[in-house]
């Protein structure tokens, strides 16, 4: 398989394989991905899984069409994909073994030497050259062994990525990529989530055109889709909305308990209801999906003082991940002395940013009219922001919204006639209450400003505390006039037809302009209220809070140069171009200060 002109896929798949790293299920097989760069000297991307050294040195040989290959790059040495390394240096015992000085340790402790006669070492910005590719390499620790680097080609504009955006299955099985990119993520990479932005972050900064990840497919088309995909995943951030109920039953009450509230949250309107019963599924499948949505139910019995044992499993499998940023809600059972919500919530203590429901469910054997209303009110608070979404549901006169206006800050939605809008702004004010009246003030040179003045109309989201940086980043970074805001972003509406956010905000106000006020740089919207909703109970997010809790904070201790004030870019170097645009919230050199 050609990649690119001059380079060649010739890794294997493996279609014996029953449980990958000894146990996750793999249906559909894996596939071990190395690669050729064939120019003016030869370099190999990695090796195989011991089981398919033939195979593999066979595909070396195909591709090469009687050429010697010159480097062996290794970029990860995890057995699956550095078994062969002796093997190949055998076979070709004039090439050149490139990788970081700690693959080269852990060689030793595999092959018994480090092949110190013919090796390069590399790292964080070394480079290789070709031909007419130059290779570029990028520390990449712990994503997600310590030693692991990733390579650019800056000829083809290829990322390989090692196990960054792999999957499980094998690549002649057509399935969705997400579901198992998403199990395989959770499942081997999910632990490394700071690591993961790093890496992100340096990707940034590259051109990139195709990814060539370890497992899975090549990616080459929508990269965007992936990456954003990863960046919700390694921030632990909500990628979808929906509750999942994760539990356990001995002798079917709590089960009954769990299908009940499943179908109360679905009459709610809940968008996604997934129900796990954990002594039964695929236990990476449901550690998958508590990453996925947005709310979480965990629902057990008192086993001997103590919960479960698929649960605590299913609870230590998150922690370990540093599940974070969801809503928790607990259903205990117990004959005569519950105990179950206790160890639960005990055992979720070092997980950040979790909000727990007031409402929780207490079940002594089998459901009676108390615990039935418990599982009311849960159900209601679980599906709150979802029936205030819904048309049919929501109380679009609910003045209570007003009151969650602050010094806050907001997403302001608008529609230009093709596509929806949206910015972050400060500047929401009430200025009267018989009638209600909102200002809004908005930068001229913002192409909302150009928007609303035409149209007449918004939409102000409240955004509440749980609201993420990626939030700021596509509201906030980037202009509406040529970038979709809401690209592969899930939209609601209102009433006036403009889209407001599914998540992350506490209330939402739809307005008519009534009267402009021209303030020079800024132009002051004095607006009436045509609709008000309120979505959560959770606190404004205050500029403050996002300044202390939000935006990165830039890692500047040891480094020489200026950082983004915006978003955090450093940009390492002794002078700052005048025409520097950060290359991650494209603000320019005037919103730079030099590192002190």
């Amino acid at each position: 398989m050609n990649i690119t002109k001059d380079i060649k896929y010739i890794g294997v798949n493996d279609h014996k394989i029953d449980l990958f790293e000894g146990q996750y299920i793999v249906p559909n097989g894996m596939a071990y991905n190395s690669y050729a760069i064939i120019d003016d000297k030869i370099a190999i991307m990695d090796t195989v899984d011991a089981n398919f050294t033939h195979e593999w040195l066979d595909n070396i040989a195909n591709a090469l069409e009687g050429r010697k290959p010159d480097y062996l790059i290794v970029q990860h040495m995890e057995p699956d994909h550095s078994a062969n390394i002796a093997n190949f240096m055998k076979a070709y015992p004039e090439t050149t073994l490139v990788s970081s000085q700690k693959a080269f340790n852990m060689m030793n402790n595999f092959f018994g030497t480090d092949f110190s006669d013919r090796r390069i070492i590399v790292g964080e910005g070394d480079t290789l050259n070709l031909g007419t590719h130059t290779l570029t390499f990028v520390a990449a620790p712990m994503v997600h062994w310590p030693e692991v680097i990733v390579t650019y080609d800056s000829a083809d504009k290829v990322l390989f990525s090692a196990d960054g955006f792999g999957k499980f299955g094998a690549l002649d099985v057509d399935e969705d990529w997400a579901c198992e990119a998403r199990r395989y993520y959770f499942g081997i990479v999910g632990k490394y989530g700071v690591q993961v932005q790093n890496l992100l972050k340096k990707a940034a900064t590259l051109e990139i055109e195709k990814i060539c990840p370890l497992h899975g497919p090549i990616l080459t088309e929508n990269l965007g889709y992936y990456l954003n995909l990863y960046n919700i995943w390694s921030s632990y951030q909500v990628e979808e909305e929906g509750i999942v109920i994760a539990y356990t039953s001995v002798y079917g009450n709590t089960k009954k308990a769990v299908n009940l509230l499943a179908e109360k949250l679905r009459q709610n309107g809940c968008p996604k209801v997934v129900v796990n019963d954990l002594a039964r599924c695929d236990m990476a499948e449901a550690v998958e999906d508590a990453f996925r949505y947005s709310k979480l139910v965990l629902a057990t019995t008192t086993y001997n003082s103590e919960i479960f044992p698929f649960m605590r499993e299913f609870i230590n499998h998150l922690t370990e991940r540093n599940f974070s940023n969801r809503t928790v809600a607990f259903i205990e059972n117990g004959s005569w002395a519950p105990m179950a919500a206790k160890v639960m919530k005990s055992m979720l203590e070092k997980c950040k940013n979790l909000t727990y429901t007031e409402n929780n469910v207490k079940i002594i054997s089998a459901l009676n009219a108390q615990s039935s209303e418990q599982l009311e009110n849960l159900a209601a608070e679980l599906s709150k922001e979802y029936l205030a979404q819904q048309d049919k549901t929501a109380n679009k006169n609910d003045l209570s919204a007003l009151f969650k206006i602050g010094y806050g800050l907001y997403v302001v939605t608008a529609n230009d006639g093709k596509r929806d809008n949206g910015l972050i702004v400060n500047t929401v004010t009430q200025v009267t209450n018989t009638p209600n009246r909102i200002a809004v003030t908005i930068n001229k040179e913002n192409y909302s400003h150009h928007v609303i003045k035409q149209t007449g109309i918004m939409n102000v989201n409240c955004l509440s505390t749980d609201a993420p940086f990626s939030i700021f980043e596509r509201f906030g970074f980037q202009s509406g006039r040529n970038t979709d805001k809401f690209a592969d972003f899930e939209t609601l509406r209102s009433d006036n037809g403009l889209a407001f956010l599914p998540r992350y905000i506490n209330a939402l106000m739809s307005l008519k302009v009534e009267q402009y006020v021209d303030l020079d740089t800024h132009g002051m919207f004095i607006c009436s209220v045509t609709e008000s909703r309120v979505l959560s109970d959770k606190d404004t997010m205050t500029y403050t809070y996002y300044q202390e809790n939000v935006k990165p904070k830039p890692e500047t201790e040891g480094k020489k140069g200026y950082v983004c004030k915006v978003c955090g870019y450093i940009y390492e170097g002794d002078v700052l171009p005048e025409d520097f645009i950060c290359p991650l919230c494209k603000h320019g050199a005037s919103d730079f200060e030099e590192i002190q």
